[in-house]
């Protein structure tokens, strides 16, 4: 799928921090951490790998990771749609990597291996799939506003109690969109000492489409001019559905001990499904496990973001050439361009509201996202594509004559 592609202009790097007492150290705690940097977005393999090998790395030393590396050279490709074993450490992984063909919200095969794998394989549910519903339990209420708020690219800055926390929420945000691929900037963790720090704190120009992740208290005081901020306070794991976050004006932001909330003056063009939050509340009620109720999460947000994308998709293959224009003896036909305008008017008769029962200004909705880099994105991927098949038609027209 688009959104596990490898990222071309960046690297993740999954972090294992050690924190532990030791008198012997000036600041009376010993203090590492063990980085894996990859340009993949599997963060839930990378994570598992690291709770594996850091301990032991800790305990042992280079030698440890010397032996890890010849392992993990030794690994298959990711190939989409495969069952993986992957050994190390004298466990072995069993991961699936997802591939594009996939039915959306569908949970991945569990297959039977032939080999008989001496020690029991770790089963990894995904890749890369967080636990939606435990991210985003303080701010459900608000689902609606942080799927737009995604879906347009707006700038937010996101202030956890934790690096970890402020990780996990920026990646479920990014993540809210799936199929369509997250295609602005995100720091899962940022911190003062990062390059872009003078860039993104200056008041002199308006914020980059970007998603940060902070723990520093110092940043609400240099990020105020920032349109979006998402303050999570400590998680508290109780019976009941955790105190749900209130939408506040940014003018309260103020000081550095600010409760937690959203700060924005965003007004949603789409209204609230009471339904699912029902749904999630009853689940809290009756004990449903936290695997459940981030599906029930996430298929929601797939429905809302497919009801979202499938009129421009039906609208972008109404403007590819019929295979009758498709000749040899002429340079292949052109995709015909975007008028927005003629989007807009398809959308009476084959818009959302033939899939989705959400009611609001969709139109507005969809104006806002022609002007957001995920529409640049989703464009450019889009006529690629089509413009790759128009290719491959027209060689098969000269072939055969």
């Amino acid at each position: 799928p688009l959104s596990l592609q490898r990222e071309a202009a960046h690297y993740f790097g999954y972090v294992y921090f050690r924190q532990v007492k030791d008198s012997s150290m000036r600041r009376g705690y010993f203090q590492k951490s063990l980085v894996l940097v990859s340009r993949l977005p599997y963060v839930n393999l990378f994570q598992c790998l690291l709770q594996l090998i850091a301990p032991e790395y800790f305990d042992k030393l280079e030698p440890c990771l010397e032996a890890v590396c010849n392992e993990i050279d030794q690994w298959p490709p990711p190939v989409p749609g495969q069952t993986l074993n992957l050994p190390v450490m004298g466990v072995v992984i069993q991961v699936r990597i997802p591939s594009r063909v996939d039915k959306p919200g569908s949970s991945p095969v569990k297959q039977c291996n032939q080999e008989n794998l001496l020690p029991a394989p770790l089963v990894l549910p995904s890749v890369h799939e967080l636990d939606l519903f435990r991210c985003f339990q303080p701010v459900l209420i608000h689902i609606q506003m942080l799927w737009e708020l995604m879906l347009l690219g707006e700038p937010m800055v996101v202030m956890a109690p934790s690096p970890t926390m402020s990780s996990e929420m920026v990646l479920a945000l990014t993540s809210c969109l799936a199929p369509l691929r997250y295609c602005c900037d995100f720091r899962p963790y940022f911190t003062i000492h990062d390059s872009e720090f003078k860039e993104y704190t200056t008041r002199t120009q308006a914020p980059p489409n970007i998603v940060v992740g902070v723990t520093n208290p110092f940043f609400i005081k240099t990020l105020q001019h920032w349109p979006h901020i998402l303050r999570v306070g400590e998680p508290r794991m109780s019976g009941d559905l955790p105190k749900q976050v209130k939408v506040k004006k940014l003018a309260k932001l103020k000081t550095l001990d600010t409760k937690p909330g959203i700060y924005t003056s965003y007004k949603t063009f789409l209204h609230k499904d009471k339904t699912l939050i029902k749904r999630l509340l009853k689940g809290i009620q009756r004990k449903r496990p936290s695997e459940v109720q981030s599906a029930l999460l996430r298929r929601h947000l797939l429905e809302l973001t497919q009801s979202f994308i499938i009129p421009l998709e039906h609208y972008m293959a109404s403007l590819m050439p019929l295979q009758r224009a498709i000749t040899p003896w002429k340079n292949p036909p052109q995709i015909r361009p975007f008028c927005q305008e003629d989007f807009m008017k398809s959308l009476e008769h084959a818009g959302p509201q033939l899939t989705c029962v959400l009611k609001g200004d969709w139109l507005g909705l969809y104006r806002r996202f022609f002007k957001s880099p995920n529409f640049d994105g989703w464009f450019r991927q889009r006529h690629r594509e089509m413009t790759q098949k128009l290719e491959a038609l027209h060689l098969e027209a000269i072939c055969e004559a």
